[in-house]
């Protein structure tokens, strides 16, 4: 049976507007180097997007060892292992979901809590499931440390999604599945938006599926990338073995 962590009520939309600032972190002048040579050079447009990533503090996310490499273009492990994703793909993945100011989203995958951070301050809300309990503890000290409160965690199998508080406007998946889950179809609201990696152990390409009126579906196919495999009932059982 599934747990769940720092469940608040989904009335509460408001708190994307009572997060803690970072302020003089030391980390200023590395988090605008990193927007605007990582992302604004190599074509991230979306100013909400470019914004939330200047303010989010990500050496908070990661560990204490790589802190001095938090914003450099690069993926960092973390514990269990798993990463935390680029700061360009982190941000590509949100520009192709297309997050409005209203929208609930359902995310998959917790992870360090980072994207999660960033995906509050686009949101009303956010729903997102990790199966690893010691990520999500983790997750939730960092996001109360910032003082996010429109975020509701949850321990359980992520190609299952949340049915509870479905339908949602935007579902974003930070792990690689070999399809698309029907629960998190399933539970996308018409007219919403899905991003996830799709493909094999080594190599994926981000696709966008658009639920359009009628129950029929658009699909976009993006550039190659490389996550973390999704392990669930509807997608890996357990880690794929990867030849190198």
């Amino acid at each position: 049976m599934s747990g769940m962590l720092g469940h608040r009520a989904p009335g509460e939309s408001d708190g994307r507007r009572e997060h803690g600032g970072d302020g003089a972190d030391g980390f200023t002048v590395a988090r605008r180097r990193m927007v605007d040579e990582q992302l604004i050079e190599r074509g991230i447009r979306n100013e909400r997007v470019l914004a939330v990533m200047n303010e989010v503090p990500r050496h908070v996310f990661v560990d204490p060892a790589f802190v001095q490499r938090a914003y450099g273009d690069h993926a960092l492990p973390t514990a269990e292992g798993q990463t935390i994703s680029q700061p360009w793909i982190v941000a590509r993945m949100l520009e192709l979901l297309e997050v409005g100011a209203d929208d609930r989203v359902l995310e998959i995958g917790t992870g360090s809590g980072y994207q999660t951070a960033l995906v509050a301050r686009l949101a009303a809300n956010v729903f997102s499931v990790e199966r690893v309990p010691a990520l999500l503890r983790a997750a939730q000290q960092r996001l109360d440390q910032l003082g996010v409160r429109n975020v509701a965690l949850r321990h359980g199998d992520g190609t299952l999604g949340w049915q509870e508080f479905a339908p949602y406007a935007r579902v974003l998946v930070s792990a690689a599945a070999p399809r698309v889950p029907e629960a998190l179809r399933a539970q996308l609201t018409e007219g919403g938006v899905l991003v996830i990696p799709v493909g094999g152990p080594k190599l994926q390409h981000l696709e966008v599926w658009r639920r359009m009126p009628g129950d029929r579906w658009r699909h976009e196919r993006h550039g190659e990338c490389r996550f973390v495999p999704l392990l669930g009932r509807d997608a890996w059982r357990e880690a794929p073995e990867d030849d190198g």
